[in-house]
């Protein structure tokens, strides 16, 4: 916690972390008319799958050249560019008259989030090192809150009636707060570093993390993008409640990330990651009791298990023995927007032809494979030890 008190009292911690709630409100706020962008162009789950994995693709894609561009840009700079366009491509999904127009436009809220995303963690690191102060998870905790933020607007549904309404005030918040901080780290540049590339050998001791982060992010999407479906049909919520499970995961990660790292220097990363995955096996227990109250009690509980697992699956990567930790953050990212990228079609294309509680299922058994790989990730760091 006292990182997030180093983040309220000074406006140029405080400003980045914005950005990182900024990302998310925008993602919510989207995240919670996916029942209704299905309905309005009359689609089923296979296709939705499938334009999900536009928004996905669009994150990928940027990937690879986004640093460059960050660099010549400027990082500070950088990140307040990322914030107008995502709040401009958070509006073409729900503009959409057609299925085509909904996959061009979730591919360019993508890439726009995507490079934001990278930015702004470079931004965090840049401003760590020139100020020697460390706030990185305490951001990242912005960023669940940014996800709450959007849970609790999913209470205007009703009474606004309007997707595209919605999300209008959504960007207007965001514009208005980054617009008041940006001056606080828009000149920030990055240090420029000689990188050799990544090579071959790396890729044995770093595999394992990055089949965990792979099915790890890839679990933790697909919650985002299937609760509210999941909760409208297969629990028959009333409409107030189709983004109850969503909030609740917000609120359990964004709890998990500010109390994650005491807990982690007590008890080791390797724990931390198979303690996470019990709470989402038995969150994924209640989800498939169908059940509308023990469902989103269950998505709460993954959202506190995925909130602990993903950092320390990157604090891990950046710790391998022989490997720059840069490097290895590097792969563990690669494998988890991988994840994100694969999740959608293939969920939907499960969903299409079985049933939204048989994702639920093959979601159970990944979490049960993380929980397995844990004790893997336990011997290994042991034999690093000795």
């Amino acid at each position: 916690m006292k990182s997030l008190r180093l983040i309220l009292s000074n406006p140029r911690y405080l400003g980045p972390a914005c950005v990182f709630a900024s990302l998310n409100i925008l993602f919510g706020t989207w995240a919670i008319y996916i029942p209704a962008v299905k309905e309005g162009l009359a689609i089923d789950k296979s296709q939705l799958g499938f334009a999900i994995f536009f928004l996905s693709l669009g994150v990928f894609t940027v990937f690879p050249i986004a640093s460059s561009l960050i660099n010549r840009i400027g990082v500070g700079k950088a990140t307040w560019y990322g914030v107008l366009c995502s709040c401009t491509a958070a509006m073409l999904p729900l503009l959409a008259p057609n299925y085509y127009m909904l996959m061009a436009g979730l591919f360019l809220f993508g890439a726009s989030n995507g490079f934001t995303d990278i930015a702004m963690n470079t931004l965090v690191t840049e401003i760590e090192k020139e100020d020697e102060a460390k706030f990185m998870s305490a951001a990242h905790g912005f960023f669940s809150l940014g996800g709450v933020l959007a849970g609790l607007g999913s209470f205007l549904i009703g009474p606004l009636s309007n997707p595209v309404l919605h999300m209008g005030l959504a960007v207007i918040l965001v514009l208005a707060v980054n617009a008041w901080f940006h001056g606080k780290y828009k000149n920030v540049v990055a240090e420029t570093i000689e990188n050799d590339g990544f090579s071959l050998k790396m890729l044995k001791p770093l595999l394992l993390l990055g089949v965990i982060s792979f099915v790890s992010m890839g679990s933790e999407g697909a919650i985002i993008d299937w609760s509210g479906l999941y909760l409208k049909e297969i629990s028959i919520a009333p409409e107030a409640l189709w983004g109850a499970g969503f909030l609740g995961f917000q609120i359990t990660m964004t709890l998990g990330r500010f109390l994650g790292d005491g807990i982690s220097g007590k008890i080791g990363s390797a724990k931390m990651v198979a303690y996470g995955s019990l709470l989402v096996v038995s969150g994924y227990a209640l989800v498939l009791s169908t059940n509308t109250y023990l469902a989103i009690v269950g998505f709460s509980l993954s959202g506190l298990g995925f909130s602990v697992m993903v950092p320390e699956l990157f604090r891990i990567g950046g710790n391998v023995k022989g490997i720059e930790s840069s490097k290895g953050v590097s792969f563990i990212a690669g494998s988890g927007y991988a994840g994100f990228l694969c999740a959608p079609p293939i969920l939907g294309k499960i969903a299409d032809d079985f049933s939204l509680v048989s994702c639920f299922w093959v979601l159970l058994c990944c979490a049960l494979f993380i929980l397995g790989g844990s004790f893997s990730l336990s011997k290994k760091q042991k034999k690093q030890q000795v």
